[in-house]
């Protein structure tokens, strides 16, 4: 369901993408979403070194905030692709990205900030052998998988329109949904990014009330999910873009709650910034409405769950990130 500060904001007008959506974050900001503090963990962010991020995306300025929000560790998780005509296929070097995180988490340790060094992969399945090498041979503390909208994808503005056109939903999403459900069935990823973002692409042709009618399309990813016990992220780019809801909406998490799931991850996808920690708290609210106690998370080995605290965030984001459990339920 469409975010109610932002339902006023008309997500199908024709005008330019960039100009609606720039709305929409207005919007939410007079709502305040853009305030979020005192919060365990983001476990989704872009610095300059994703080609889709703003010079002004720097490491130490993301840590300065964070500092000053009582946001205790951060999750700094930049574009790798795979197909040697995306905007991040060699964008940047493993080494660049590891020494800039590396370093910055030692700047910043004895201010009582955690920095993770993370990576964002766009997973595609013809790539699937040649990601899982270089994951081998490239270490992260956390990984995220995530589909986007490629080069020669049927979703990109100037195809999606006569690709829609005649076709139920279910037809339009396939192509999407089914490259999702083979990356969590994958076993690379630590987390799924932002399951239906695909929401994102098809305005206005289709808008996000349509997924909400026909929630048996989120059933195949949401078992994958399940299956192999990569964690579903609550990604909060949305409430800023076209779909105005988190990727995924409540009902969704619900929804993978009731398949057995119970890895979560929430992120703000933040990519400059003006954006951090742009709907977090909203989705720490999602998060605990639907009865979660900790986040899953990585930091180099096992899974780890971190508490979020409760909802005044009391005991939160004010310290040393939270401890280790092999039980999210009894935190």
């Amino acid at each position: 369901m469409t975010h109610p500060a932002l339902a006023a904001v008309d997500a199908a007008s024709g005008r330019p993408r960039r100009a609606i959506e720039r709305d929409i974050w207005r919007a939410g900001l007079e709502a305040g979403l853009g305030e979020a503090r005192d919060l365990p963990l983001d476990a989704h962010m872009h610095t300059f070194r994703s080609p889709d991020a703003e010079p002004d995306a720097l490491l130490d300025a993301y840590c300065g905030v964070a500092l000053e929000r009582g946001i205790a560790e951060l999750a700094i998780t930049d574009h790798v692709d795979f197909d040697p005509l995306a905007p991040a296929y060699a964008f940047s070097t493993f080494e660049e990205r590891q020494r800039d995180v590396r370093e910055a988490a030692e700047r910043w340790a004895p201010a009582g900030l955690a920095v993770r060094f993370g990576v964002e992969v766009t997973y595609e399945r013809r790539y699937e052998e040649d990601i899982r090498d270089w994951l081998r041979r490239h270490p992260h503390d956390f990984v995220i998988g995530s589909v986007h909208s490629g080069p020669a994808s049927l979703y990109e503005p100037e195809r999606v329109g006569a690709f829609v056109a005649g076709k139920s939903l279910a037809e339009v999403t396939a192509p999407y949904f089914d490259e999702v459900v083979a990356a969590a069935r994958s076993g690379l990823f630590d987390s799924l990014g932002h399951l239906d973002v695909v929401k994102r692409w098809l305005v206005p042709h289709v808008m996000p009330e349509a997924f909400a009618a026909q929630p048996e399309l989120y059933e195949p990813p949401l078992a994958a999910l399940v299956d192999s016990g990569t964690a579903l992220e609550i990604n909060t780019s949305g409430l800023r873009q076209l779909a105005r809801e988190t990727y995924p909406a409540a009902a969704v998490v619900a929804r993978y709650l009731a398949l057995g799931g119970r890895a979560v991850t929430i992120g703000s996808d933040v990519h400059r910034m003006e954006w951090f920690a742009y709907g977090l708290g909203e989705a720490y609210r999602l998060a605990r409405s639907a009865g979660l106690a900790a986040l899953s998370f990585r930091r180099g080995g096992d899974r780890v769950w971190v508490p979020m605290g409760s909802a005044s965030g009391s005991g939160v984001g004010t310290g040393a990130p939270g401890p280790n459990t092999g039980d999210p339920a009894s935190l």
